[in-house]
């Protein structure tokens, strides 16, 4: 039986945080006083590709080379109750000893990291809200202890999607402080084991800018996160059709604004493997698009109408542009001011696009005469 007085307390300590990682540290916080647990891990995920992005949290778990040695197994290894199945299932959230019939040790990251750290079982979830995943936990007991309960189960599970809407909400675009810097794309080379092998000044530039997170130190000089290996390495997974999806993840630095990384496989000399090339670039609108949306529960045909907003069409402009009246065009934007509490379209596109994902149809040019 799930203690509700509870759980609303775990919800309105996270609703409160300003960002992701104080959801992570309020909601963890808060859930120790409801379910046993020594350690837990913490990240957000990409909502389209559920790759692990920034910000993680992570809690009593071993050394960094630990830690981040359980991420890339989670994402690469783990045939047991793996994040991108519980995205899916039915229960967001399961039990390691309960799902392997009390033998653990079934489990990949188990017997390469958890064993040998004293960890008797492991409850994960996945957060998420409208289908997509917006973050992932992991909560640890230590050997010797009880596993994890239905009651446990479900009270994690019943906190995924509220959980999951407020990472959501605080995904939203942010007034960029400064100069964005380094505009150019960045470039990092791995050879076909995952090892790095050259790098250029902008990648460098944007590894700098990147918050703190589980990294291993490269022949290249700067640290590589997680997030950045585990999306190369999700590119060589799929190049050898061991896993399906893209090998792409939108990650926010410490400044608030968006980067996207995607990497791919090159093929090397006679159908051998080649060098898998990461691209690391700020975020353009087509790869903030459904972040936006989703973070401000806009439709399809609402997204796409601000996007033509942004470009600085008028409401007749639209209307040809899409094929439907100037009224309905207007009746959109009505509905996309309230969801977004703006009153005019100027104040739209400073609320939503504030970083200049989408340029205006011509320079200079201002936006167009309200709804």
């Amino acid at each position: 039986m799930i203690d509700e007085r509870g759980r609303r307390a775990v919800l309105e300590r996270a609703g409160r945080a300003r960002d992701a990682g104080g959801v992570f540290a309020a909601a963890s916080a808060r859930l120790r006083r409801l379910v046993d647990f020594q350690a837990a891990a913490w990240s957000a995920t990409d909502p389209e590709t559920g790759l692990i992005t920034a910000p993680m949290r992570v809690e009593n778990l071993g050394r960094g080379d630990d830690c981040f040695a359980y991420w890339e197994c989670a994402l690469l290894e783990e045939s047991v109750i793996p994040f991108r199945e519980l995205a899916r299932a039915a229960v967001p959230a399961a039990g390691l000893r309960a799902s392997t019939d009390d033998l653990p040790a079934r489990s990949a990251q188990y017997r390469k990291l958890l064993g040998r750290q004293g960890v008797g079982d492991e409850l994960r979830a996945v957060l998420r809200a409208g289908g997509r995943p917006w973050g992932v936990v992991s909560l640890f007991r230590e050997k010797g202890g009880a596993p994890f309960g239905a009651a446990d189960v479900s009270l994690l599970a019943s906190l995924s999607a509220p959980l999951a809407d407020r990472l959501r909400a605080l995904a939203r675009p942010v007034q960029p402080v400064g100069d964005a810097g380094t505009p150019e794309p960045g470039l990092i080379l791995f050879d076909p084991a995952g090892t790095p092998l050259s790098i250029n000044d902008a990648a460098r530039a944007y590894l700098g800018r990147l918050p703190d997170g589980p990294s291993r130190p490269s022949p290249l000089g700067p640290a590589l996160p997680v997030w950045l290996t585990g999306t190369a390495a999700q590119a060589r997974a799929v190049a050898a059709g061991r896993d399906r999806g893209a090998a792409r993840v939108r990650i926010r630095t410490r400044d608030g604004r968006w980067l996207v990384c995607h990497a791919s496989c090159l093929d090397g000399p006679e159908g051998a493997p080649g060098p898998t090339a990461m691209v690391i670039q700020p975020a353009a609108g087509s790869d903030m698009a459904p972040v936006i949306a989703e973070a401000y529960g806009l439709s399809p045909r609402e997204l796409e109408i601000t996007q033509l907003v942004a470009r600085g069409l008028s409401t007749g402009e639209i209307a040809a542009d899409l094929v439907i009246s100037p009224h309905t065009v207007r009746d959109h934007i009505k509905t996309v001011f309230a969801k977004t509490r703006v009153s005019s379209r100027g104040q739209l596109v400073a609320r939503l696009f504030a970083e200049d994902y989408w340029p205006r149809r011509t320079a200079g040019s201002a936006p167009g005469p309200a709804a």
